[in-house]
């Protein structure tokens, strides 16, 4: 239970968040992005993380020059302070017809063959991946990681749970049940499958060994679904594009061996959608042992 002095600081932390929150929507949206985005792109590189993502990039990209490197680390901040303050403008962003689907005959299509898993990265906007789901009345399920302040990450839960009709479910031992559970119910369950996943499969990330979640693939390979990956694209003006690609999942008799084939091919098309634009994924965690 946590004791007077936490509960205060947590108090402080969402009063003080907010604020921010509140400015950031009483802003254009065009203003709020760009504004938000200059403050990342001025301040994220002197602190800690920074230091993280140029060694990540160092890794995927060796053949870089350092400065190489460098701008695509400080491009990434500021994508991450646009997607920030872009948040707080989710509906106006939708209303608007601000993201595009690439070829939308397959999105119609993928909606019309029933139940599906679908993993996402930490690319563009992220957090309009479910759009294209809602437009065509799919209900999708998502998860989340839960945040330390608990007052935050109930507010943060509150905007984004219409965005999954099908259910929000944070990072825990029984989500895999209750998302196992639902996609057996006829649930299409979303994942952000780009990071490291302590317990995971092993599979090929930029040609290095990369833990990574096995459970779409399991849960595509256990139950006959179709799996895919997906990825939001920023273009100028915040507006946005949204590509779906098919996920290869391999049925034999060693079902452990197709998952981990299928987990592989899930990072592979992560890859492609990363390598599309670097500036744009967020490289600050660890992806790498």
């Amino acid at each position: 239970m946590a004791n007077g002095w936490t509960l205060a600081r947590q108090w402080i932390e969402f009063a003080g968040f907010r604020v921010v929150a509140a400015i950031a929507a009483a802003i254009p949206l065009e203003t709020a992005s760009g504004l938000s985005g200059w403050f990342w792109r001025q301040i994220a590189p002197h602190l800690r993380r920074h230091r993280r993502a140029l060694e990540s990039l160092a890794i995927a990209y060796p053949e870089k020059s350092l400065a190489e490197r460098e701008r695509i680390a400080v491009e990434m901040w500021e994508n991450l302070g646009r997607t920030f303050a872009e948040f707080f403008h989710l509906k106006r962003i939708t209303a608007e017809n601000r993201l595009t689907l690439q070829a939308p005959e397959r999105f119609e299509a993928i909606a019309k063959g029933g139940p599906f898993i679908v993993c996402g990265l930490h690319m563009g906007n992220w957090e309009l991946l479910s759009q294209p789901a809602l437009r065509l009345g799919i209900p999708l399920a998502g998860v989340y990681q839960a945040l330390t302040n608990p007052l935050v990450d109930k507010w943060l839960l509150k905007q984004r749970a219409p965005l999954y009709p099908g259910g929000l479910f944070d990072k825990s031992p029984s989500t895999a049940r209750a998302l196992l559970r639902l996609a057996r119910d006829g649930g299409s369950p979303a994942f952000l499958a780009d990071l490291r996943a302590g317990n995971g499969a092993i599979a090929p990330f930029f040609g290095r060994p990369a833990k990574s979640n096995p459970f779409p693939a399991l849960i595509a390979r256990t139950l006959g679904r179709p799996l895919f990956a997906a990825r939001v694209l920023r273009k100028a003006g915040v507006r946005f594009e949204m590509r779906i690609e098919p996920v290869d999942v391999p049925v034999s008799d060693d079902r452990d061996a197709d998952v981990r084939a299928a987990t592989a091919n899930i990072q592979a098309r992560l890859e492609e959608f990363v390598r599309e634009a670097p500036e744009q994924w967020m490289w600050t965690h660890r992806r790498w042992d």
